[in-house]
């Protein structure tokens, strides 16, 4: 006889089968073996007991293994379980965010995984605005040269982010605002508030290479997916000039809303949704014909916007209420509040779309709201003085 030890429905038991022995390769007690398949026993000679007697050991050692298998089984199934759990917590994502801090003349580069700043790099005067080369090696840096713009002194600050150092610095228009790289990388669109023009900068060789007269005071730049156009605002006139970027010429002027500031576009191109400043709202464009096509209420002095990877949420800082207004794209309607740090300027959304960074200047500092809660998860001081913009690089 020989047994076999059998799990039916969790219930282990020893199944008497005369003359067979499973065993694998590795278990040679004078039997004949083969992998996992039956063996006979020899019963030639004297040979019969000494075998029954190894069956009969083999036999009660199955018996122990079922009972220690029966006690195993749900330690192995909380492993499994432990081991399943550790395998599907995501790693943290790094990323950096570049926030230009206009009263000390720097940049404050911020490590997202750790919400600290990891360097601080000296630009030009007064920083305003910051934006990522589509390949995340550069981040470009406005700085407005506030009251001594009429000197001359009006760049871009040129920062590697492999050495977080500035490595070129490109003159253009007065005061300049706000920055947008085309999505090839190969031009950045600078909006000039004082002298009411966009300068053009080819990024290979770092000059300017157009100048494009615009509406009066222009502030934000957006550039749509296809890089086919880009979109400027203009506070004075309050309307919205469009480029179109193969000919360096402005094609459409649409009317929004009161001292129209910062601009996003949605990921898939349809949609420019602008920030009224002293109209507390935000104006939806239509990119396919360039009008207006709804109009959002928000708290009061929107400055700034950004919008997820997927397109669902805008979020939006506005400096009266301190608030960070979080709109649903689909119902253009606001689906939260976020209350920040003292005076939100600027707002960038995570590669994940995880996180939306807000940098508040008058508080020195920047809120990490998490999109999955809409609710800040953690402030980062160190900052140097007045955080303006910021962008975030992957």
């Amino acid at each position: 006889m020989d047994s076999v030890c059998r799990s039916d429905g969790g219930t282990h038991r020893i199944v008497e089968r005369p003359s067979i022995l499973y065993f694998p390769m590795w278990e040679n007690n004078s039997l004949e073996t083969s992998n996992h398949r039956p063996v006979r026993l020899k019963t030639n000679g004297g040979e019969w007991m000494r075998i029954a007697n190894q069956v009969s050991a083999l036999r009660s050692g199955n018996l122990q293994k079922c009972h220690a298998l029966r006690w195993l089984r749900p330690f192995s199934w909380l492993a499994l379980a432990i081991f399943v759990g550790f395998s599907v917590v995501p790693a943290a994502a790094q990323s950096y965010a570049y926030v230009p801090t206009h009263k000390s003349n720097s940049v404050s580069v911020i490590n997202t995984a750790s919400s600290s700043v990891v360097a601080v790099v000296p630009v030009g005067v007064q920083p305003l605005q910051a934006a990522i080369s589509p390949d995340g090696a550069f981040a470009y840096i406005t700085n407005s040269g506030w009251f001594l713009g009429t000197l001359g002194n009006n760049d871009v600050s040129v920062i590697s982010t492999a050495t977080n150092s500035v490595v070129a610095t490109v003159p253009v228009g007065r005061f300049p605002v706000g920055v947008a790289f085309t999505p090839n990388g190969a031009l950045a669109y600078v909006a000039n508030q004082n002298s009411n023009d966009v300068s053009v900068i080819n990024t290979v060789t770092q000059t300017t290479v157009a100048t494009i007269p615009v509406g009066t005071n222009p502030w934000g730049v957006a550039v749509t997916p296809n890089g086919a156009f880009a979109y400027v605002t203009n506070q004075a006139t309050n309307d919205v000039s469009v480029i179109d970027t193969a000919s360096n010429s402005v094609v459409a002027t649409i009317p929004v809303g009161s001292n129209p500031v910062g601009l996003a576009i949605t990921p898939n191109g349809a949609f420019a949704y602008v920030a009224n400043y002293l109209s507390s709202s935000l104006s939806v464009i239509s990119t396919a014909n360039n009008t207006v096509v709804g109009t959002v209420s928000t708290p009061t002095y929107p400055i700034a916007i950004a919008i997820t990877p997927d397109g669902a949420s805008a979020y939006v800082a506005t400096n009266g209420d301190n608030i960070v207004s979080v709109i649903s794209t689909a119902s253009n309607t606001a689906t939260a509040s976020v209350p920040v740090g003292s005076i939100p300027r600027g707002v960038a959304i995570t590669p994940d779309g995880a996180f939306a960074y807000v940098s508040n200047r008058m508080s020195d500092d920047v809120s990490v709201i998490s999109t999955a809660t809409n609710t800040v998860v953690a402030t980062i001081s160190g900052v140097a003085l007045l955080p303006e913009g910021i962008a975030i690089k992957p």
